[in-house]
């Protein structure tokens, strides 16, 4: 479901590390006449180095080429090993390069590390300390001049003790994780102590708190800054140009900060400049930027420029590479650029640039061209000295141009995420020096052009991300020095041809996501360089091939989303240097393997979506180097080995939707960030070792029916905690007050469906990251705290099935991200006032007030803001968390049951306000909501006549307007409503004839019960021709005709006359007794009121 995720992996490209050289020796030119070093800081070091555990490749997205392993040898002199330098005379270490060593695990503050005294360089970079603060004892090593931090994914606050370093000359903490912070008073002690620092790079630390103008208090030997993604806001001084010894200077995307560059007395030395995605005014003046005379690298990409002369940047001739994307410019590319000789990039994209590129390109060789012109100039078929060209990432579209093929010098071309479509022309052969293609994200379709079999050196080929089918022929395999080869996501069709296992230099394979069917051939295992091959989402079938095994260099194999069966052969335990194996989502039976525990490199292993079966080996655990593992959707049975919680490396356990039992053994390692054992048959408590977890992300519980206990305070310390869902259990107790702001990063609540009383957390922090909240189906008092108005990104409110005494929460109005509420079944009372806030509720798709005792007329004016459900969403997917790391699910009435959807899809609106007291008539705005695909607004007392607009609702599959005091006929536009599969209009006061045709032909009598005057299908109760049932009297009247003949009326003549004979003789001599007399007297008044009713034209009211 989801892999480790490091926000600023994308930016890598920007590291940069200076090494220096020092007086000292190491492996490279140690001699036996020099100094050993001192034994307590040679075993020091082997502490330190086996304090952690070793990775088996580069950490996720920090890609270290190559990496290196800590082999360090016991009774070995340590000026000897790798890494290491010492002093010459004295022997002490003075210089430790472990820079991309895959070491993993926690740094602690009393590491071995802290007492090597001496140390002048540390190099710790792109390693994986797992979230560790940096701690204060760096800053015991008063001798560094070089820290690198870089890229090691260190967490928590910069400590101010990194200050005593006074000697530093190179501080690189750049590229953690997104939680580390540089606090202000740290920053200040920084600038003010560090008077030797020339080297200062902190890109993606968290500056928001630092004031741009303390920048001016570092080091005037300042030559390189480098804040790129740091937060900053405010006003930069333009001093900082000013500074004489400052040659790089990034402060890319701190879109918060302002100030202008200014006009005149800028620093010579600078040669790198990047201010993008920044407020900075640059005014294209000829006092201004265009005096940097000596810059090399300058990135003005979406800046605040002033001024159109864009001309003026002709005259920085050193310009090596010059960004300025998404500026908005207009007209034609100056031609003084071509002054430019040493151009090699040039990126112009997203702009308005017009007419054809300047003649002045046609001499540079390296040039790559972007641009946004919706055509490309024929004149650039003239550049024919380009030997590599870019146009990647543009709105290009149409055939590509014939001129292209002129290029002959080209070695690379990557037109790729474009809209370039059609085939691609087989004269894409005369390109035959290209080495690497890449056509990939355009609309390229057909077959594949017999072209490509005539470029003899190409190595690379990207055609991903088309529209390309058929069969894949064979003679690609001609293109024998193939390294890398994309062809996923297109619609290639049949067997893999034989012609593939001709490319033995293959490294790496994609075919994923298209429609290749059959087995694998065994010839496979030609492709003995494979280092990467994927072949997910295809039609493959039957068991694995025996050709896997013979890969001797695969380190990365991904199966899933095929129709592979059968058990999983051992012998796959034969790819040593397996790193990631993905076989989830085929028909995998039988057992987990025993060969799997021979892959001893493997970091991930997926086995999920499949049906395997028995107990989850205890000999997982050697593994001892796996970061993610994915049992989940099986049939895996017993209990969950508790030596699986103490694998050192583990971060992510999913072992989701089994048959697991058992309690949850206590977690003895802390390095876990996901972990899912919901729909398992867990019981007993949460152990308090997972509340020390303090690096978990996501912890799911859900559905296993025998959690018990309280929910302890202690999950609170939970910091990183993103997603927390320990619904459907049978947790009691009160929710913790502080989970509604421990931590900024939760953006999943869900505890609905246990026992939990009390009150609703009341304090929600601003800022605050939710976006689902759900308590349903609890026991939960009191009211709905107004400080959920601090929960801005909010997207789904469920607080159901509780015993919530409240009015409506109108504050909700102002969450403008809002989709859906429920607070179903509750004590809800009072009326639902108009909006007070433009837009409210605008983005609603599922508005759920039912069971509560809210009166009142319906919320007209709420309805006319419900945007979202005014269009019809085209959308088929479901409603997730941003990153789709968590789905959302809700439970409804839906078509009369009660549903639980595990899923929401965005197009799935509904508006139930059913089982409250609402009364007036139905808005006819309601028919505006065409997206509607349940109304439910039965059990109220609503009047009037069912609005026509009603049939406006053309995607409305349940319709329930039963038990109100609605009266008149059904309007004939509901027929057109022709995906309804439940309407129910039962016991209101409607009358006439039942519309027929389309759906209403399929509803049965249930649909109508208990409105006395309708008549038609699917009734007995036939209708005449004036288009309604007949009138009691007509009633009456009919059966005098039809049942009581001459007889019968006589025999009433003969029994009237003795009657009325004996009365007259009691009333004669009773002399008119009052009592009798008022008998008869209001006999006859009723009847004369009965018949003035039955004769009264029916006017659609309420009848008493």
């Amino acid at each position: 479901m989801m892999g480790p995720s490091l926000l600023l992996a994308q930016f890598l490209c920007l590291l940069f590390f200076h090494s220096h050289s020092q007086p000292a020796h190491s492996s490279s030119n140690f001699s036996s006449s020099v100094q050993l070093c001192p034994g307590d800081q040679s075993l020091a070091l082997l502490q330190f180095k086996n304090s952690f555990s070793m990775m088996p490749s580069s950490p996720y997205g920090f890609p270290c080429y190559p990496p290196k392993k800590v082999l360090w040898k016991e009774g070995t002199d340590c000026c000897s090993w790798d890494g290491v330098t010492c002093n010459m005379k004295t022997g002490h270490v003075i210089g430790l390069d472990l820079g991309c060593s895959m070491l993993y695990g926690t740094l602690h503050s009393n590491s071995t590390l802290f007492s090597l005294h001496h140390l002048q360089k540390l190099d710790l970079s792109r390693n994986d300390f797992n979230r560790s603060v940096i701690s204060s004892s760096f800053g015991q090593l008063l001798h560094l001049t070089h820290l690198n931090l870089n890229s090691s994914n260190f967490a928590g606050q910069v400590p101010p003790e990194i200050s005593h370093l006074s000697r530093l000359v190179s501080l690189d903490l750049s590229f953690n994780s997104e939680q580390l912070m540089l606090e202000p008073i740290s920053f200040n002690k920084l600038a003010q102590n560090l008077t030797q620092l020339r080297e200062l790079h902190l890109g993606g630390v968290n500056m928001s708190l630092v004031v741009p103008s303390s920048l001016m208090n570092l080091s005037s030997s300042l030559s390189s800054l480098q804040l790129l993604f740091c937060g900053l806001k405010g006003e930069l001084p333009d001093n900082l140009f000013r500074r004489s010894n400052l040659q790089w200077l990034d402060l890319w995307r701190n879109e918060g900060l302002t100030g202008s560059f200014p006009p005149y007395n800028l620093s010579n030395a600078l040669s790198h400049l990047d201010l993008s995605h920044t407020r900075i005014s640059i005014h294209l003046e000829p006092d201004s930027i265009s005096h940097l005379k000596y810059v090399e690298m300058m990135y003005l990409e979406r800046c605040n420029f002033v001024g159109s002369n864009l001309g003026l940047l002709g005259n920085l001739t050193q310009l090596i590479e010059l960004g300025l994307a998404g500026n908005q410019f207009g007209g034609q590319i100056p031609l003084s650029f071509g002054k430019l000789k040493h151009l090699e990039y040039l990126d112009l994209g997203n702009n308005n640039f017009m007419g054809p590129i300047p003649d002045v390109f046609v001499n540079q060789t390296q040039l790559a061209l972007l641009d946004t012109v919706f055509k490309i100039p024929s004149s650039l078929g003239n550049l024919k000295k380009l030997n590599s060209l870019k146009l990647s990432s543009n709105n290009f579209s149409g055939k590509i141009p014939y001129g292209f093929f002129n290029l002959t010098q080209l070695t690379s071309l990557d037109l790729s995420n474009n809209k370039f479509d059609g085939q691609i022309p087989s004269s894409l052969g005369n390109l035959k020096k290209l080495d690497s293609l890449e056509l990939s994200s355009n609309n390229f379709s057909g077959k594949i052009s017999y072209g490509f079999f005539n470029l003899p050196q190409l190595t690379y080929l990207d055609l991903s991300n088309n529209k390309f089918d058929g069969q894949i022929p064979s003679s690609l395999g001609n293109l024998k020095k193939l390294d890398f080869l994309e062809l996923s996501s297109n619609n290639f069709s049949g067997k893999i041809p034989y012609g593939f296992f001709n490319l033995t230099q293959l490294t790496s394979l994609d075919l994923s996501n298209n429609k290749f069917d059959g087995q694998i051939p065994s010839s496979l295992g030609n492709l003995k360089k494979l280092d990467s091959l994927e072949l997910s989402s295809n039609n493959f079938s039957s068991k694995i091939s025996y050709g896997f095994f013979n890969l001797p260099q695969l380190t990365y194999l991904d199966l899933s989303n095929n129709k592979f069966d059968g058990q999983i052969p051992s012998s796959l335990g034969n790819l040593k240097k397996l790193d990631c194996l993905i076989l989830s989502f085929n028909n995998f039976s039988g057992k987990i393997p025993d060969g799997f525990f021979n892959l001893t490199q493997l970091r991930v292993l997926d086995l999920s979506n499949n049906t395997m079966i028995g107990s989850i080996p205890s000999q997982i655990t050697r593994l001892s180097g796996l970061h993610s593992l994915d049992l989940s959707h099986n049939l895996l049975n017993g209990t969950i080995p508790s030596t699986l919680f103490s694998m050192p490396s583990l971060r992510a356990l999913f072992l989701h939707n089994n048959l697991l039992y058992g309690q949850i053994s206590p977690f003895l390692c802390n390095s876990l960030q996901y972990i899912d054992f919901s729909h398992n048959r867990l019981y007993g408590q949460i152990p308090p070792s997972v509340f020390k977890l303090e690096h978990l992300r996501l912890l799911m519980l859900s559905s296993n029916d025998k959690l018990t206990g309280n929910i302890s305070s202690a999950i609170c310390e939970l910091k990183s905690l993103e997603i927390l869902d320990l619904s459907n259990n049978g947790f009691s107790g009160f929710i913790p007050q502080c989970l509604g702001n421990f931590s900024d990063g939760l953006s999943v609540l869900h505890l609905g469906a246990n026992n939990l009383h009390g009150n609703i957390p009341s304090i929600y922090s601003e800022g605050n990251s939710l976006r689902y909240l759900n308590f349903n189906g609890n026991q939960l008092k009191g009211v709905i705290p107004p400080s959920i108005i601090n929960c801005v990104n909010l997207e789904f409110l469920d607080l159901g099935n509780n015993m919530i005494d409240d009015t409506f929460p109108s504050f909700l109005e102002t969450l403008p991200k809002l989709e859906v509420v429920v607070l179903r079944s509750n004590k809800l009372h009072g009326s639902l006032k108009g909006p007070t806030v433009k837009d409210s509720f605008s983005k609603l798709q599922i508005f759920d007030l039912s069971n509560n005792s809210l009166s009142g007329p319906l919320p007209t004016e709420y309805f006319n803001n419900f945007k979202a459900m005014m269009s019809v969403a085209q959308d088929m997917d479901y409603m997730t968390t941003k990153n789709h790391s968590y789905v959302y699910s809700v439970t409804l009435a839906w078509k009369g049951l009660e549903i639980e959807f595990s899923q929401i899809q965005i197009a799935l609106a509904t508006l139930d306000l059913s089982c409250n007291k609402f009364t007036g008539k139905i808005p006819e705005s309601l028919g505006k909501l065409k997206s509607l695909i349940q109304l439910n607004l039965s059990h109220n007392s609503l009047i009037g006549y069912i609005q026509p607009s009603l049939g406006n609702l053309t995607n409305l599959e349940s319709l329930d307007l039963s038990s109100n005091l609605l009266a008149g006929r059904i309007p004939q536009q509901l027929v057109d409503l022709t995906f309804l599969q439940v309407l129910n209009l039962s016991y209101n006061q409607l009358e006439g004839p039942i519309p027929q045709g389309k759906q209403f032909n399929t509803f049965e009598n249930g649909s109508y019960e208990g409105n006395l005057g309708l008549c038609g299908f699917p009734l007995q109760v036939k209708c005449y021709e004036g288009g309604g049932q007949p009138s009691n009297l007509e009633k009456e009247d009919s059966m005098f005709e039809e049942g009581f003949g001459w007889k019968a009326v006589a025999m009433g003549y003969g029994c009237g006359f003795v009657f009325g004979v004996s009365i007259g003789y009691v009333v004669f001599r009773a002399r008119k007794p009052a009592w009798f007399v008022k008998m008869v007297e209001d006999s006859a008044h009723q009847n004369a009121k009965r018949l003035r009713r039955k004769n009264a034209p029916r006017n659609g009211g309420r009848r008493y």
